[in-house]
């Protein structure tokens, strides 16, 4: 069966990323077919081979955000394939990378979508939600799935880690606050904010979700100048370069 993806950024310029990458390997460069959707969003969808489609969202800042936007197009992509409105659906865009972890301009790869500060702090420490009695912090991605990305990825020379990535409604600015996180969350490698939101939406349908961050700065004190946005979005149009040509075409559908 054709195999439907659904991948989601905050803005535009990632969204532009990730449509170029795509577009150089479906051969669609430039003619996306443009959808709108309630609220203001618009959903570019890319055919691909044997009837397939790869679609890209920009979502919005914030996983609240995200999550709305999110919804909003499974919601539509139901009215037409209410049995599989996607295959898979990816969180995408550019990050904070845990410097010992990932390097300026390297790719992170989930495998695992963290909210990272959803819960309480109490005079013992932070509590995460489900410690709380209630509700989740935490998606996990399927190894066979963080795999096959990381496969394609080595295969096309790009550095990358597949390790959690965090989801935070606040972007780390100062070292304690990094140290912290990383203490939180041993392995981190990737700090954004939307992650979690794309992935509770997701699991709302029963669809999987991986998430996939290029690196553009280090997490800790904050330092415009130290960042490498251009050098980000580049790789992050790599790799979907290299996913587009293999394990989206070769995706399994659910």
């Amino acid at each position: 069966m054709p195999h439907r993806i659904l991948i989601v950024t905050a803005v535009a310029a990632e969204a532009d990323s990730v449509t170029a990458g795509l577009g150089h390997d479906l051969g669609r460069l430039g003619g996306a077919e443009l959808l709108p959707l309630p609220g203001g969003l618009v959903l570019r969808r890319h055919p691909g081979p044997d009837s397939g489609r790869v679609d890209v969202l920009v979502g919005g800042v914030g996983p609240a955000a995200v999550a709305a936007s999110t919804g909003t197009a499974l919601a539509y992509a139901s009215l037409t394939d209410p049995d599989r409105p996607y295959d898979l659906i990816v969180s995408a865009g550019i990050a904070g990378g845990f410097p010992s972890r990932a390097p300026l301009g390297s790719v992170v790869v989930s495998a695992s979508v963290v909210a990272a500060d959803l819960g309480a702090e109490t005079p013992d420490g932070y509590l995460a939600v489900e410690e709380l009695g209630f509700g989740r912090s935490a998606h996990a991605v399927p190894e066979a799935l963080t795999g096959r990305i990381a496969a394609a990825l080595a295969a096309g020379g790009l550095p990358h880690t597949v390790a959690p990535v965090l989801t935070v409604s606040t972007v780390t600015g100062t070292a304690g606050r990094a140290a912290e996180l990383a203490e939180r969350h041993p392995g981190a490698a990737a700090e954004a904010m939307e992650g979690f939101g794309v992935a509770e939406a997701a699991a709302g349908y029963g669809i999987p979700v991986v998430e996939i961050r290029a690196v553009s700065n280090a997490v800790g004190p904050r330092d415009r100048a130290a960042w490498r946005i251009g050098e980000a979005l580049e790789s992050l149009g790599h790799a979907f370069r290299l996913l587009g040509k293999t394990v989206f075409v070769e995706l399994e559908p659910s």
